[in-house]
């Protein structure tokens, strides 16, 4: 196969046949003489998509583990949730290790197998210090002899206090957490199923917050922050992970601070947990810091608990849908009963799942309508992310022609771009990139040596278009009509035929 990719000029100056697609309805074709071009302008079908490095997060646990999934029948997966792609699991490491070196992995692994089993993925966070257990941090962690203070929520240490926050630069207890994250490494680094890791490690809720109980000074929680992450690192080599943005003060806005720029120093991305906390104009502080991370990771929003924000005054779908575009954001959390949130906020969630992460358009396609085998010949794709953030995984586009039996009778990779280089826009003005990719197909007996492979009958086969792996097979679904099941999108027809005497 001879590929060569470059940008064409005007579309209109190829185009011998055109046909416009209508929102839901599958690309159509017109027939063409030899010489003669197939356009096809594919409309965004307006669908949620689910595709790997974004999507929704449930909050299946969300510090208590009756939070938000216990309502959930064990065959429930929440599949009328558009855009749904993540569980999230939160929990306190006393509740994954109650006893040291054994371990409770079930209560990770049995509401993760209902969705991966779905194709879905799950996120988790492993908190040692939280407001309703005095030990999130197992006590036999304190037993050995790790140092700490108790406090009361919201009133600071006291020595009675009910709760209790360990020193998080003790020795004791970071050997101690340094042998439970290698166990959750062994089991989830590197795991498919798996779409990123937390550093939740200190603080309350694991968000980095220790002004409830320890008090830190900023000079103490950089040092901290730098050898939890350290420590993840260390340890977790293959899945993303990522950090609360209020590691660096829950409310200072800016751009840069030493413990953001640490973490992205060490590959480490952003997550803020505060989006609709409080009350316009506070509504969320760190969009500005988000500006150094999503050019490169994918960004993850929570927003505040879906009833406490109303009860606050402080939700707006519109501002949930500005959050998306300020921090260009990958991930958005459903934060509360799901069913209860989603019936009251369909018309938001589908105008995020039309902005969150990337969203792959094919505006455009051209190919002949009569291929003739053994010679090259040209398509004409035009492509655009109208999401906001990059397309992370990255893919390139790929050409696939099927018999009348729907078989896949060739498959041909343009190799020279990758989707991950398409640039974001604002709403309806992603930049589009316009490609001009060369394929060969050839016949069995003209060409006994394969040199022009995949060889084929001659005869009308259906043209498909995807955008995947290097080796063709689809991994990004694309908002077209036409999926054949493996988001392959199927496009129209051509003709292929036998090359001329002495062609």
């Amino acid at each position: 196969m001879m590929r060569q990719t470059a940008l064409f000029p005007s579309l209109g100056g190829f185009l011998a046949i055109a046909c416009t697609l209508a929102i839901g309805l599958p690309p159509c074709t017109m027939a063409a003489d030899a010489g003669q071009q197939i356009t096809v302008q594919p409309a965004d079908n307006g669908q949620a998509l689910v595709n790997p490095g974004m999507g929704w997060t449930l909050q299946f646990y969300s510090n208590s583990i009756e939070n938000y999934g216990s309502h959930l029948e064990p065959s429930d997966t929440l599949d009328d949730w558009p855009g749904l792609s993540t569980i999230y699991l939160r929990v306190p490491w006393s509740f994954l290790e109650p006893q040291e070196g054994r371990f409770n992995w079930p209560l990770l692994d049995t509401p993760a197998q209902r969705w991966v089993a779905k194709g879905k993925k799950i996120a988790i966070r492993i908190s040692c210090c939280e407001g309703g257990w005095r030990y999130a941090t197992p006590k036999w962690v304190r037993d050995a002899g790790a140092k700490g203070i108790d406090f009361e929520f919201g009133k600071g240490p006291r020595p009675d206090g009910p709760l209790w926050e360990p020193d998080y630069l003790d020795p004791v207890f970071l050997a101690k957490l340094d042998h439970f994250l290698a166990a959750l490494a062994r089991r989830y680094d590197g795991n498919p199923n798996v779409a990123f890791i937390d550093i939740g490690s200190f603080g309350m809720w694991g968000e980095g917050h220790t002004g409830f109980g320890c008090g830190l000074t900023q000079a103490q929680t950089l040092q901290v922050v730098k050898k939890h992450i350290d420590l993840h690192v260390k340890l977790f080599h293959h899945t993303l992970l990522c950090i609360s943005d209020d590691v660096a003060g829950p409310s200072r806005p800016g751009w840069h601070f030493p413990e953001t720029d640490y973490a992205i120093s060490k590959g480490v991305t952003l997550r803020d947990d505060s989006i609709l906390v409080q009350p316009p104009p506070n509504s969320w502080y760190h969009a500005e810091m988000a500006q150094a991370f999503w050019p490169h990771w994918p960004v993850i929003l929570e927003h505040e608990h879906y009833g406490g924000s109303k009860a606050r005054g402080a939700w707006s779908g519109d501002l949930l849908v500005k959050s998306v575009e300020d921090y260009h954001a990958s991930y958005m959390s459903i934060h509360w009963w799901p069913r209860v949130e989603l019936s009251e906020n369909r018309e938001t969630i589908d105008r995020i799942n039309r902005r969150l992460g990337y969203r792959l358009q094919l505006k455009s396609m051209t190919w002949p309508a009569t291929i003739a085998a053994g010679r090259p010949f040209a398509v004409e794709t035009s492509w655009a992310n109208a999401g906001v953030a990059p397309c992370y995984g990255g893919g390139f586009w790929t050409l696939t022609l099927k018999d009348e039996k729907q078989g896949i009778a060739a498959v041909l990779v343009d190799e020279g771009f990758n989707v991950r280089e398409l640039k974001v826009g604002p709403p309806g003005q992603a930049p589009v990139e316009k490609l001009r990719s060369q394929f060969t197909v050839a016949m069995r007996h003209r060409d006994p040596l394969g040199l022009h492979a995949p060889p084929l009958k001659p005869g009308r086969y259906t043209v498909f278009a995807s955008v995947g792996s290097l080796d063709g097979t689809p991994q990004i679904a694309l908002p077209l009509a036409g999926d054949d099941g493996q988001h392959r999108y199927r496009l129209g027809t051509t003709e292929v035929t036998q090359p001329p005497p002495g062609g």
